[in-house]
């Protein structure tokens, strides 16, 4: 078998990471069937499928997933390896590409982004907000933020924040009408703010604990939504509950628009953590973005 032509290859892993032919051109400034004869021409030189195709989407076989995983990582050094060699001495050239939740965004992207980007401008960074749960190695990101029981055990994290608690919140003049939940069960009665899983498509069901006991309570509430901002906006109007990372909503409860509901059962979480494969450590920009971000984390505690 003759080895497969690189230019090939690093179109074959454009559509695999955006999914998407369009897409894959626009990145490699080609047109689209251009880039689908380069991967049917790779398809038939390796003898196998590498993509399945439908009108509606694009997918890695398992032969594309496992050639995404294996040359994934090296061609993105041999990419970055090219860009680098134009650099001045001491500066650094490349691309970064996060996973982060929603959530996760006033911790992590706000306070550390402006000043990695300061430092290193010749970064290009490209930040993906989304909360459902991403495979990074296929998906061609170089890492992602999650709480720390999301990330599977192979991965190399690294702490962004310290632990915090995951509280329920209210308006006053919600609790006045409706009465204050003093048991987790009794939130099945009350209005309550929830999203559904992008990656299941389930209600997320709240969970609470007390010593070694735990609940997962299945609140409803006539409001789904990902967006913590519209979740915030209509408990602060008294519209309902809410569940929240209470560092996110310290303002709200400092000035009283908010209060805590069923504090002996918030439960604490270890906090964000960068996570990436192993290998990826060899990424000067990640390496740079892992450096900014422990230095920014070490002031902020």
């Amino acid at each position: 078998m003759k080895t497969a032509p690189m230019t090939q290859l690093q179109v074959f892993l454009a559509v695999a990471r955006h999914r998407s032919f369009s897409a894959a051109a626009r990145e490699l400034g080609v047109s689209a069937s251009a880039v689908s004869q380069s991967v049917r021409q790779l398809e038939a030189q390796l003898r196998v499928t590498l993509l399945t195709r439908t009108t509606r989407s694009v997918a890695p076989t398992e032969a594309g997933r496992r050639l995404v995983e294996a040359a994934g990582p090296a061609m993105g050094q041999a990419l970055a390896a090219l860009t680098a060699v134009s650099a001045r001495p001491g500066e650094v050239v490349g691309r970064l590409k996060l996973s982060v939740p929603h959530a996760a965004v006033p911790f992590v992207i706000t306070p550390v982004l402006p000043t990695f980007r300061a430092r290193h401008p010749r970064v290009e960074v490209e930040v993906v907000v989304e909360n459902r749960l991403v495979d990074i190695v296929t998906e061609g990101y170089d890492a992602g933020v999650r709480l720390s029981e999301a990330i599977e055990r192979d991965m190399v994290q690294v702490r962004l924040t310290d632990a915090f608690r995951l509280i329920v919140v209210g308006a006053p003049a919600y609790l006045a009408r409706h009465g204050t939940p003093e048991r987790p069960e009794d939130l099945l009665r009350h209005e309550c703010f929830t999203f559904r899983s992008p990656t299941t498509g389930a209600l997320y069901a709240w969970e609470l604990e007390r010593g070694r006991k735990n609940w997962r309570v299945p609140v409803r509430g006539g409001v789904v939504t990902s967006d913590r901002e519209v979740i915030m906006a209509l408990a602060e109007a008294g519209a309902g509950l809410a569940y929240a990372i209470e560092p996110a909503v310290q303002e709200q409860l400092r000035s009283g628009k908010l209060v805590r509901v069923l504090e002996a059962y918030a439960p604490t979480v270890p906090g964000f953590f960068l996570y990436f494969p192993s290998r990826a450590q060899r990424s000067e920009p990640l390496r740079l973005f892992v450096e900014t971000a422990k230095e920014l984390a070490a002031k902020r505690g």
